[in-house]
């Protein structure tokens, strides 16, 4: 399973550690993803999602088909 959020497509970034001394070793930043199971109002079932935090926060303010909609995703 890639990591990659179902709403956002936000992914793992790349990017130098670079030390005291300046070093330059590789790092990667995963984004913080979630399981969630949440309720489709207009479906009328639960969907299993896999999303980061943000969206969650996005998903709790507009709702989520207001959050697909943004996004241009159907279910």
């Amino acid at each position: 399973m890639s990591r990659r959020c179902s709403i956002s497509n936000k992914g793992p970034m790349k990017g130098n550690n670079v030390s005291h001394a300046h070093n330059k070793t590789r790092k990667t930043w995963n984004p913080n993803l979630q399981w969630k199971r949440i309720f489709d109002t207009e479906a009328g079932q639960w969907v299993r999602l896999r999303v980061s935090s943000r969206i969650l926060r996005t998903i709790d303010k507009k709702g989520l088909a207001a959050t697909l909609r943004d996004h241009n995703i159907s279910l």
